[in-house]
């Protein structure tokens, strides 16, 4: 039996998250890759539960995920009323950290998928220096848009050469959650773990929150002040609806059940 068959799951809205903590997710990682166990992993926090709530299609590729991981206190407090498991938030940069360092002087090898023009590679060189002995065999920077069939034939072709072991991919939810989906039977690689801004927090593009913060439930406010424009709407509109939901859920007034890949 795998690790991450043994890592139970819990129901937010219809949308499976695993119920565990960094360390866990990361030996599950871990585990998939020497085993080549192929698999995509979704961090997921309110956002993105509602973006599913409002996509059948992406509440099932959440649902299909290898580890669908709590990314926000909200949901890790809802997680640990379900299960009674002292269970953790599982953060994107986090988790991009935690695994890092597992794979320092390793066979273990790392590609970058996204980010604005220049920032994987100051991503792989800042992890290069964080993490001596780490291997980044190689970078993409896609266009803002869905790839055409001849980017997909460049990608599949670098992705080929470079033989990573896992794919980072750094887009917003729900954009890549969907290209990880798609893309995983098409590429030569074990994993794909979408952590969104991972790639400018730890590129030193964009200024991470304090960890108090964090830890707070109050990152979206934090990430709001900072950028106002591209994220208000977003929580001011997800973030209401979520209570409304998850109140009628806890009640048993409104059931959300589980659709399975």
């Amino acid at each position: 039996m795998s690790l991450a068959s043994e890592i139970p799951r819990f129901n937010v809205l219809g949308v499976a998250l695993s119920a565990m903590n960094v360390r866990v997710a990361t030996n599950a990682m871990l585990e998939a890759v020497r085993l080549r166990r192929k698999g995509y992993i979704c961090v997921t926090g309110v956002h993105g539960i509602m973006e599913a709530r409002n996509d059948p299609r992406f509440r099932k590729i959440l649902n299909g995920a290898f580890l669908n991981t709590t990314d926000g206190m909200p949901l890790v407090w809802l997680g640990r009323h379900a299960t009674r498991k002292t269970i953790d938030r599982v953060y994107g940069p986090d988790l991009m950290l935690e695994v890092f360092e597992a794979t320092q002087a390793t066979t273990c090898r790392h590609f970058f998928y996204g980010g604005a023009p220049g920032v994987a590679e100051k991503l792989k060189a800042s992890l290069e220096a964080r993490f001596p002995g780490v291997t980044i065999c190689g970078v993409y920077t896609p266009p803002f848009r869905p790839l055409n069939s001849g980017e997909t034939e460049t990608l599949e072709r670098l992705v080929r050469e470079a033989r990573p072991d896992i794919v980072w991919v750094g887009l917003s939810t729900p954009k890549q959650e969907r290209f990880m989906a798609e893309y995983l039977s098409l590429l030569e690689v074990t994993l794909m773990v979408g952590v969104g801004a991972a790639f400018d927090f730890h590129s030193g593009r964009v200024r991470q929150a304090p960890r108090w913060v964090q830890r707070s439930g109050f990152e979206w406010l934090y990430r709001m002040a900072c950028e106002p424009r591209r994220l208000a709407r977003r929580y001011l509109a997800n973030n209401p609806r979520f209570l409304s939901a998850i109140a009628l859920q806890l009640s048993g007034l409104r059931k959300y059940p589980l659709e399975e890949n």
